[in-house]
């Protein structure tokens, strides 16, 4: 069958499909677009590709049967299937920047650098390596996102706890929702975790809460201090079988931000309950005497880089050995 393109299919894909074979080169893969002439255009490239040699031939590597090597290896598989589709098989030596970066343009046209690195960007550099081609990958401009790093004191903190007392809720919900600060400030929880978090997850006799799928890409066994375990055991059960009732909406925020004000706490603009997950980094760097390479060992972060942000919070020993400097002696009087 020659190379055609296929219609989208309600409910399926939006987006046109190419299928056929042209001399002698199979593809079936997404064109990214549901604009006709668009995926006119990329069929038109993908004649023209195979016509070069950029996709690859029979017995030649191509990057769908690296991504399945990739995950058969054990390789992270989370975010690959559309990539695959988009590139089926295309040529492991056709993928250069120019492809990555419209590839991820096809594939989450309204999403932001930092999505766009974590979804395409560093899975497609994944399977690369995994074949044993060692291309250095741009990321986005902005792939890092904005460094949030503020954070609350001690005193802002259990005043905002108290404040759960009087905010617009019933005495239940109240409870949870106290529950699901303290959850946050004491674990380094994102609200998406919290929130998700399954009941079956929890283990009260060893104070432990399983995080099966985090934004790192990998699950992390979070530690539960005896105030927090007590907190969520006292909750009722849910139908959901989830320990919070709650899900992230305007009237979730609305309490927390009903909270912040009775507690007399301005928060940085754009920032709610993420700012829990840094008082707990901060806390852990202040307390807990945790350096960078101890925060990176909790798993809440994937890089020494994101972990690293929390350094400024305290005085190095280093640093303090300014009082070994030599000064001038002062007159007495």
């Amino acid at each position: 069958m020659p190379l055609k393109l296929r219609e989208p299919q309600a409910g399926r894909t939006p987006y046109y499909q190419i299928r056929g074979t042209y001399l002698g080169v199979c593809v079936e893969q997404s064109t990214g677009t549901s604009n006709r002439k668009l995926a006119n255009d990329i069929l038109r490239r993908k004649r023209e590709d195979i016509e070069r040699g950029a996709v690859a031939r029979p017995g030649k590597p191509n990057f769908a049967e690296a991504a399945i090597n990739y995950m058969t290896a054990g390789g992270e598989a989370q975010f690959l299937a559309p990539i695959i589709r988009h590139f089926g098989t295309l040529a492991l030596s056709a993928i250069d920047q120019a492809v990555i970066d419209r590839a991820a343009a096809a594939l989450y046209p309204n999403a932001t650098p930092a999505t766009r690195n974590r979804q395409v960007y560093t899975p497609i550099s994944a399977v690369l390596k995994r074949a044993g081609i060692e291309r250095a990958v741009k990321r986005p401009i902005g792939w890092r996102g904005q460094r949030r790093t503020g954070w609350l004191t001690k005193e802002q903190v259990f005043a905002l706890l108290a404040a759960t007392d009087h905010i617009d809720a019933t005495s239940e919900s109240r409870r949870e929702f106290r529950a699901l600060l303290v959850l946050l400030c004491y674990t380094g929880m994102r609200l998406g975790d919290a929130l998700g978090l399954e009941q079956a997850n929890v283990n009260f006799k060893q104070r432990t809460a399983l995080l099966p799928d985090t934004k790192n890409g990998r699950p992390r066994l979070t530690y539960l201090p005896k105030h927090v375990a007590d907190d969520l055991k006292g909750l009722p059960e849910t139908k959901t079988g989830r320990v919070f009732r709650f899900h992230n909406g305007g009237w979730l925020r609305g309490l927390f931000k009903q909270a912040a004000e009775l507690a007399k706490i301005e928060l940085p603009d754009r920032v709610a309950f993420h700012i829990l997950s840094h008082t707990w980094a901060t806390w852990m760097r202040q307390y807990g005497k945790l350096d960078t390479a101890d925060l990176l060992a909790t798993d809440r972060w994937a890089d020494e880089e994101s972990a690293r942000q929390y350094a400024h919070v305290v005085v190095s020993d280093i640093a303090k050995r300014a009082d070994l400097l030599p000064v001038p002696k002062r007159k007495a009087g």
